[in-house]
């Protein structure tokens, strides 16, 4: 697994993304932490039920629940006095991203499913909390706008797993995915990368 220091470093950094995604929509400190705590657990806590994983990971420590209030009243603290910095939830979602990846991947991979299945589940990890974030503040999802976004945690999982294939330790192979996907969505948010789009001819 990754370091337990980087599960909650994801899981601060997705608070953030929440709490300043919520702050776009005006909601008040009650649903600042709502959307925060989803947008922190809801993909691992998917992961987790589509693996039969119990209990939830989130149910197992409060550590994580203490990271989500303390990184979300801090950015509403934050939000009170200076103005949201651009760009900044990308790239909280960028990071959240290819952690919640990466070691959903591996947690798939402990639990011994095939490749396919591996990066299937590191991906909904990676996307499905930032998803329901979206939705539930009225925002068209980063994975549904023909943005490089999914196709940047594929590559990361395969980044992973191919480093480890030919050898190196699993846990720098981790570290390698991770950085792989966040350069890729920087660098996609940069150049304006997008997947190809499907036209119907009518």
């Amino acid at each position: 697994m990754l370091p337990y220091w980087l599960d909650l470093m994801g899981t601060g950094v997705g608070a953030i993304g929440g709490a300043l995604a919520a702050g776009r929509r005006s909601l008040d400190l009650v649903g600042v932490i709502i959307i925060a705590m989803i947008a922190s657990v809801g993909g691992g806590t998917v992961r987790d039920l589509l693996l039969d994983r119990n209990p939830v990971y989130w149910m197992r420590s409060s550590d994580y629940m203490l990271v989500i209030l303390i990184c979300s009243l801090s950015t509403v603290l934050y939000l009170r006095y200076r103005p949201m910095p651009k760009y900044v939830l990308e790239i909280a979602d960028a990071i959240a991203l290819a952690i919640y990846a990466i070691l959903g991947a591996r947690i798939a991979e402990s639990f011994g499913n095939t490749p396919v299945i591996m990066t299937v589940i590191g991906v909904i990890t990676g996307i499905f909390g930032g998803m329901i974030r979206d939705v539930l503040v009225n925002e068209v999802p980063f994975i549904l706008n023909q943005d490089f976004y999914a196709s940047a945690a594929i590559l990361g999982i395969v980044a992973y797993w191919g480093t480890k294939q030919l050898g190196l330790h699993a846990e720098y192979a981790a570290y390698i995915g991770v950085i792989t996907i966040i350069t890729l969505r920087l660098a996609a948010m940069y150049f304006k990368w997008q997947v190809p789009v499907l036209h119907i001819k009518h």
